[in-house]
């Protein structure tokens, strides 16, 4: 008999089901498997440390690639011996060292402080062919959709997920909806991909994309670079969007051409997998969920104002009012937005001054990036009143090639700094930061309060724009100092082909790369991080004070800032929730008027929050972890950040949904009120302390299941193996170029083996009647 005919899909869709492992028949839960893994040291220590207590190996060593990026510092490294002692902080130093440790004991490919490839993990993956079309890439870290721009599916995962890819090389999912964004038009002269996506944003708002993968199309977004294609894809975690995916083309394969993991060029591989790549592209009819489309000529170069990538205006626009929304709650934003920025309502964007320039970032620290810069800067210098102006390339590699073309003379001469590679003062982790009430005109992808330093404050732009800002000295329009030549980041530049693809040279650099030195102490965390592998509490009723809260994009920022993540162990973090909220600037006193530090919400079990969004931002585990450490397990609200969402069912928390205004108005006031409220899981009902139904909700079955039962997410995986190896042998049948090749051959040893599967337990030891699947 012929087989079906399939129904036209997109590009979404294409690889999506070509990584189903298995799927529920009657729920939405699907079991996906994953390509390829990139670690990094901040969301991976408890993972590592969830492995050992549950005595797991990694399955896949050959599709995992690991290095530091967000706690390094970018300063020079003519004084590095050994990452302990080059690494002042400690807390940094710990998770840096931690990873080292992991990745020997783990067998895993590691690009260390001391090797020239190391660099921020969404420009290595690229430049090494790690990342290839048609793939699933994830990563604990929210930019993973990065990759996006050579038709991969890329997002980021939480620390309990990165857990479960490295024991099972699967990840437990639910489909999301297919969302179109179509930019049709030629770019006018000195707008460029971070213009597209801010627009985008700008359009969308930061929730626009929730629950979707953005397909970015039309005759604009073909005619960009693999860079520019990834600093749109990106941010498009900034739309709310789970990933952004852009479909392969000629651009992307001439990109990929020598690339040290990509199959070798003119190899019956290399053809096979073009002619696999070629077909990954939308049907023509096939079905949208959500479209957008907008006209190139309506993008000028633009600039954020405010705490959240949404608030954009064109360089050549003024500072909003809160008059300017219809929106109640838009409105309350504008007002915080405008208090924590220092701005005037109606001032000239182009008259704000600014004290700092950074021009660096997973989003802009390509070759590309700097080179555009370079233009910009070339003999001019820094205004005088910029404390100071970083370049930080986005890879060792990437810095080496800028320096054989003399960029880097072209930004010191002008008054720049150069550092080394690293994720640096995009988010403040290191020794990068800006200080309290400091203005930084940024190429980063995030501006929420605090995000480049407590008190900072960002406005993000494109490399180009950051460039003219810094000759200036105010942020400023590029097009009134751009020379005539300046590219609007069409095309890929032919010698760009054969930048960053050198490989090792001999097996003793081989294993100088992959292994911490033979004499490298043990930085091991003597406390135990014991978390899903371990089976949870049950989660059935809840009764408790419930916080309320009527702030709209609640963002993991916000949530937990970032100088609290520099930790290698799961709890201890209540103290610093809501830290900037809960504290008096740069003190420890509490604010009072903060809902945590009143009666009777100290004790609060519940948070109800009326503002959409909540949990939007960053991938860190961290967020749930610091409610689940103050005691909070519920939050309700109209609607959550994806990752957010999912990373508090791997911690048996309960996020619901209640999008009825009117019920989420009840439960609020009941909230308000200092009176309990219970949430009933098995019965998914939301009662008053007396009892009376305040609203119901609802909640995916295989969810609801684990949390009523105490389920480990891994134990149940580890149960279907048999399917997993099945997906495997297909795998190197129909697309052999994914198998360890290059520097990765070395693990080519095939998936560890499992020779017996525990039978999943309940947090109380005893093991489940019934039969489960993951």
């Amino acid at each position: 008999m012929p087989s079906a005919v399939k129904p036209p899909r997109t590009l979404y869709d294409k690889v999506f089901e070509d990584h189903i492992v298995d799927e529920k028949e009657n729920d939405d839960t699907i079991l996906l498997y994953i390509d390829r893994h990139l670690v990094h040291e901040v969301t991976s220590p408890q993972a590592f440390e969830g492995l050992r207590n549950a005595g797991r190996k990694v399955r896949r060593p050959d599709c995992t690639l690991a290095t530091v990026d967000h706690n390094i510092p970018t300063s020079s490294r003519k004084t590095l011996t050994t990452t302990d002692k080059f690494i002042e902080e400690a807390d940094s130093r710990t998770q840096c060292t931690t990873l080292e440790d992991n990745v020997k004991a783990f067998d895993l490919t590691y690009f260390g402080l001391d090797d020239k490839r190391q660099g921020i993990v969404h420009i290595i993956g690229p430049e090494q062919g790690f990342t290839l079309p048609g793939t699933t890439v994830v990563c604990g870290d929210s930019h993973t959709s990065t990759h996006g721009a050579f038709g991969a599916l890329a997002f980021g995962i939480g620390t309990s997920e990165v857990e479960h890819v490295l024991a099972t090389q699967t990840i437990i999912t639910q489909r999301s909806k297919n969302m179109k964004v179509q930019v049709d038009g030629e770019l006018a002269p000195d707008v460029s991909s971070k213009d597209i996506i801010l627009h985008v944003i700008g359009v969308i708002g930061t929730a626009g994309g929730t629950g979707s993968v953005i397909e970015f199309c039309g005759s604009a977004i073909r005619g960009l670079s693999m860079e520019a294609r990834m600093s749109i894809c990106n941010m498009s975690i900034e739309g709310g969007a789970r990933a952004g995916m852009v479909a392969p083309d000629q651009i992307t394969f001439d990109y990929l051409k020598g690339r040290p993991l990509a199959p070798k060029v003119d190899s019956p591989e290399w053809k096979k997998a073009v002619n696999y790549w070629s077909s990954l592209k939308s049907d023509e009819d096939a079905k949208w969920d959500h479209e957008i489309y907008i006209d190139s000529k309506d993008i000028a170069p633009t600039v954020s104002w405010g705490t959240s990538p949404q608030d954009v205006v064109p360089i050549t626009g003024s500072v909003p009012s809160p008059d300017d929304f219809q929106d109640e709650v838009k409105k309350d934003a504008c007002k915080r937005a405008l208090k924590y920025m220092g701005l005037t309502a109606g001032t000239p964007m182009q008259d704000i001054p600014v004290d700092k320039v950074f021009i660096g970032s997973c989003t802009n620290a390509r070759i590309e990036d700097l080179r555009a810069a370079a233009r910009v800067v070339k003999g001019k210098k820094v205004a005088s009143n910029i404390k100071r102006a970083m370049i930080v390339p986005g890879s060792g590699l990437v810095k080496q090639r800028a320096e054989s073309e003399g960029l880097d003379k072209i930004f010191l001469d002008a008054g720049f700094e150069w550092r080394e590679a690293g994720c640096s003062m995009c988010l403040g982790m290191n020794p990068d930061i800006l200080s309290p009430g400091e203005r930084c005109a940024s190429t980063s992808n995030r501006n929420f309060e605090g995000r480049q330093g407590a008190g900072g404050r960002t406005h993000l732009m494109s490399p180009v724009m950051a460039a003219a800002a810094a000759i200036v000295g105010n942020l400023a329009d590029v097009r009134k100092l751009a020379p005539p030549s300046m590219s609007s980041g069409k095309g890929s530049p032919k010698v760009e082909l054969d930048a960053h693809m050198e490989d090792v040279s001999s097996d003793e650099d081989l294993d100088r790369i992959i292994d911490a030195p033979a004499d490298q102490p043990s930085h091991g965390s003597s406390t135990s991080t014991k978390g899903a592998s371990a089976g949870m509490p049950k989660f059935e009723t809840l009764r408790g004070y419930a916080a309320p809260m009527d702030i709209a994009n609640i963002d993991t920022d916000a949530i937990i800032p970032k100088q609290f993540l520099k930790t290698i162990k799961r709890s201890g973090l209540g103290s610093a929730l809501f830290h900037a909220w809960r504290y008096e600037a740069g003190s420890s006193a509490e604010n009072s008027e903060f809902v945590l530090n009143k009666a009777p919400f100290r004790d609060s079990k519940i948070l109800v929050c009326t503002g959409p969004n909540f949990g939007c931002g960053s991938s860190r585990e961290h967020a749930p972890w610091a409610l689940l450490d103050f005691g909070i397990k519920c939050i309700i609200a109209p609607s959550f950040g994806d990752i957010f969402f999912n990373n508090t069912f791997k911690n048996g928390m309960l996020p619901i949904r209640i999008d009825d205004s009117a019920a989420l108005s009840s439960i609020h006031a009941v909230a308000a009120s200092g009176k309990e409220i219970e949430v009933d899981l098995p019965n998914q009902v939301i009662r008053d302390a007396d009892g009376k139904e305040l609203a119901k909700f609802d909640v995916e079955q295989f969810r609801k299941h684990c949390l009523v039962n105490g389920l480990d997410d891994i134990g149940l995986t580890m149960a279907n193996v048999e399917k997993i190896e099945k997906h495997e042998l297909k795998r190197t049948r129909d697309w052999p170029w994914l198998d360890g090749s290059g520097f990765l051959a070395r693990h080519r040893k095939g998936p560890v083996k499992v020779e017996a599967v525990a039978v999943p337990k309940t947090n109380r030891g005893e093991e489940v009647k019934e039969p489960l699947e993951w």
